[in-house]
């Protein structure tokens, strides 16, 4: 890597655009498979519920142990970049989040749809902070050190 290239912010590397778009393509791949096989009872939107709360828990425990291994350098950044915001990213989605509240509340459905949005957005900080949770407790376990 030439010096001009070590001081170009990361979002400007060809390769690292390549990794995270990468990564977005089999997470977009993912959220479309699940999305069909979970079913959304009386038009709920559990499948983008569930979705969206196991990749805040996977995001949360990738970062944390990711952290614990050292600097975001070398594999860890590739790491990062293609599963937590290249797969990830692409895998959990807002915009849904966003859309399917707006469609409940035009069905009329208010208590539903501000059920979705409370389960949303607190069982998302709920499983980010799991997901860090077991992300120490793994690297505790495999290393047999506590921070």
């Amino acid at each position: 890597m030439t010096k001009t290239e070590a001081k170009r912010p990361l979002h400007l590397h060809w390769g690292f655009i390549g990794i995270v778009a990468a990564g977005g393509v089999f997470g977009a791949f993912a959220r479309y498979g699940l999305g069909l096989m979970i079913p959304a009872p009386d038009a709920w939107p559990l499948p983008t519920l569930v979705i969206n709360l196991s990749g805040a828990l996977a995001l949360g425990a990738l970062l944390e142990g990711l952290s614990r291994r050292g600097p975001d350098v070398g594999s860890r950044r590739v790491l990062r970049l293609a599963l937590g915001t290249g797969f990830l990213g692409a895998y959990t989605t807002y915009s849904t989040l966003a859309l399917d509240a707006v469609h409940l509340f035009m069905a009329g459905a208010a208590p539903g749809a501000a059920g979705y949005l409370a389960a949303s957005l607190f069982g998302g900080a709920l499983a980010t902070t799991a997901g860090i949770w077991l992300g120490a407790w793994h690297h505790r376990r495999v290393t047999g050190r506590v921070p």
